[in-house]
């Protein structure tokens, strides 16, 4: 299900930014429209009436300015989805779908390894001041009510208090790799992703290039434009291809490091328990 939401959130976004786009573009068509009106009706009145007081130049010159940016905004977009096009619908389909879907891996495990950080010294201080009490129930109750792999793995090592340091060393470090192998759950999908996407570019690429020689084989000419156009339309599933890539290789290393920085608190509170336990037998 966690799956399934990331992938329905993530096309919910896709499609809200290309309405977004669209909805800019209007109104950026309707904003020249009554600018170009604007000034045709203050035409007007100039050579009718006598003239008017001039306005600042600042206030003049800002809304050419604004006008101008949003322009931009709009044609930068306009012109991501004409090369899209171009770049034919076979492989830049197979391309975003492989964008989409990384992403929803992506989103799964950030959304997976956020739950799972806590306030690692708050939660052993609570355990340590239980076990001070010898309250052993109290500090399972802690690690129950708390979510996360340093809570469980903290719970798994109180479960065996009774039966020896040694026991409970080899229980936090068995779970410990279990719950390590729960982090990093889908990440070999996010890596083949990364190296899927590049990979469609350049098939479309070289299935372009193949398309154009048959092209330029059936006229019998080798024109510039022929060429030009077959290799256009390859190259620009290259370039789709690669920012794919790049897109989910950040988000990857950004994953990766939340996943380093759990198994450290791991690795951390595992020591910090069986010193507590330590002490706790000692009181025994």
């Amino acid at each position: 299900m966690k799956k399934l939401f990331a992938i329905v959130a993530v096309l919910g976004l896709f499609g809200t930014a290309q309405v977004a786009a669209q909805t800019d573009e209007v109104n950026n068509v309707q904003q020249t429209e009554a600018v170009a009106d604007s000034a045709a009706v203050a035409n007007d009145s100039v050579a009718v009436e006598e003239p008017a007081v001039e306005e600042p130049a600042a206030e003049e010159a800002a809304a050419p300015v604004e006008v101008a940016e949003e322009a931009g905004l709009a044609g930068v977009h306009k012109s991501l989805k004409t090369k899209f096009i171009e770049g034919g619908a076979e492989f830049m389909a197979l391309v975003a779908i492989a964008m989409v879907i990384g992403l929803a891996f992506c989103v799964e495990r950030i959304i997976y390894l956020s739950m799972a950080q806590v306030n690692t010294k708050k939660l052993m201080a609570s355990i340590a001041d239980a076990l001070s009490k010898n309250d052993v129930e109290g500090a399972k109750e802690i690690c129950r009510n708390t979510a996360g792999p340093v809570a469980a793995i903290c719970y798994q090592g109180l479960l065996r208090i009774d039966e020896g340091l040694e026991t409970v060393e080899r229980s936090v470090v068995s779970y410990g790799s279990l719950q390590s192998s729960m982090l990093e759950k889908n990440c070999s999908w996010i890596t083949l992703f990364i190296a899927m996407a590049p990979s469609l570019g350049f098939l479309g690429t070289v299935i372009g290039m193949v398309m154009s020689f048959d092209e330029i084989q059936q006229k019998g000419d080798i024109s510039p434009t022929i060429v030009a156009g077959g290799m256009k339309v390859a190259l620009i599933t290259t370039i789709y291809g690669i920012l794919v890539a790049l897109i989910l290789q950040v988000f990857y290393n950004f994953i990766l490091t939340k996943i380093e920085s759990l198994v450290s608190d791991m690795e951390d509170s595992s020591i910090t328990l069986l010193d507590l336990l330590t002490k706790f037998n000692l009181k025994k």
